[in-house]
Order: structure tokens, then sequence, then C-alpha cells
């Protein structure tokens, strides 16, 4: 298996220097480059091209979100994974609601970082283990009317349901209903907005406590 690439932006020296060298020593991982400096990150990325950017939730006066969604702005679509102290809700929220592949805490051990990046790099979204109860939290006003959400939903749109709450990527998904990889992207889009889901991770959360798993998003 190939090593995947990253470029670490983090603010705290020792921090990022540590983490980098960890990860490599995993094997699994190639750091491609690291800077504390969020206007460099723009650059690093053209010129690696890395499978994942790692970013810090506070950086340089500024946030880890916000350098994010500049750079969706200038065109770069790769998984971005939010890594940081804050074990705020809030925090959480703001942070996949506005796009992020998935948020991580600095305390995770470096193992559950490479799984991370190497899920994140599949296409899908992960949440820190300490972070799973206040997921479900946010979540909890929105499942009080799942039944009739569900309603809502077509037949292929509840087996896209199903597949997604296995932490599946779009390309999976396709593989395993045999249809296209952009049929697949629209059903998700369509399956977020009527179940009022801002992520895919909101949506496989939405499916275990739901007790969808097993049939009952297979029913018509």
């Amino acid at each position: 298996m190939s090593q995947l690439s990253i470029v670490l932006v983090d603010d705290h020296t020792l921090f990022r220097k540590g983490l980098a060298e960890l990860l490599e020593r995993e094997g699994a991982i190639r750091v491609a480059d690291i800077t504390g400096d969020p206007a460099q990150v723009s650059g690093l990325l053209k010129t690696h091209n890395p499978d994942v950017l790692i970013l810090d939730l506070n950086i340089g006066g500024t946030d880890g979100i916000s350098v994010m969604q500049d750079l969706r702005g200038e065109g770069f679509n790769l998984p971005v994974l939010i890594l940081t102290v804050s074990e705020a809700e809030e925090d959480l929220a703001r942070a996949l609601r506005s796009g992020a592949n998935g948020y991580l805490l600095k305390s995770m051990e470096p193992d559950e970082v490479v799984d991370a990046i190497e899920r994140a790099a599949r296409g899908e979204t992960v949440v820190a283990p300490g972070m799973t109860a206040k997921l479900v939290r946010l979540l909890d006003t929105k499942n009080n009317s799942a039944s009739s959400l569900m309603d809502t939903l077509t037949q292929r749109e509840r087996e896209i349901l199903t597949h997604l709450g296995k932490g599946e990527s779009n390309k999976a998904i396709a593989r395993q209903l045999d249809i296209s990889y952009d049929t697949v992207k629209l059903h998700v889009r369509h399956v977020l907005a009527k179940l009022n889901l801002s992520s895919r991770v909101e949506a496989a959360v939405f499916v275990v406590e739901n007790r969808l798993m097993s049939s009952g998003a297979e029913k018509r």
C-alpha cells in the first residue's frame, strides 16, 4: 500500500514537529510539509498536492475553519481534518457544518490519527472517539422527527442512507449498488437535505441513533 501524503498546519512548533515525526514512524503516512503560517498553506498544497490537509483549529490569529473555507474558495477540494485541543460542542458543530472531513483531538494516539487520515482519504468523515457523545447530543433535536423525515426518502435514498450509516465512501457505495459515482453524490445530497443533516457523519449517527442499520432503512 502506497503512503498517503499530508500537509500539517499548526502554529506550535514543537507540537507540529513532534506529530510529524510520530506519524512518519507509523509508516503509512508521508508528511509532505509542515507550517505554522496560514498564508503558506495554499502554496504548499499547490507544490505537494497532498492527499489530506490537517489544520489546527486556532492558528496564527485566525482558525482552521476560516483557512479551510478560503481554500475551498480557491478550488482545493482535498479532505481536511481539524486537529485541536477543544472538546467544545460548538467547535465540533461549526467544523462539520463548514465542510471539514473530520474533527480530531490532540490527545489521540498516533495510530488513531493515522487511521483517521486513511479514512478521510477514502472519503469518510471521522470524529475523535471522545467527541461521539457530543455529536449525538447535537443531533438530538433533529432525530426527534426521524420517522416523518424517513417517509420523505425514496427506496434508493434509503439504501444510500444505510451505506452512509456504515461509513462507506461514495465510490464504495457506487460499486455495491452498481450505479455511477455521480449518481451516488446526487443521492447523498438529497438524503442530507431531506433529513436536515449537514454532513455524512451526521447521517451515520442518524442511522445508528434510530436503529436503521438492520432493516429500517430498507423498508419501502
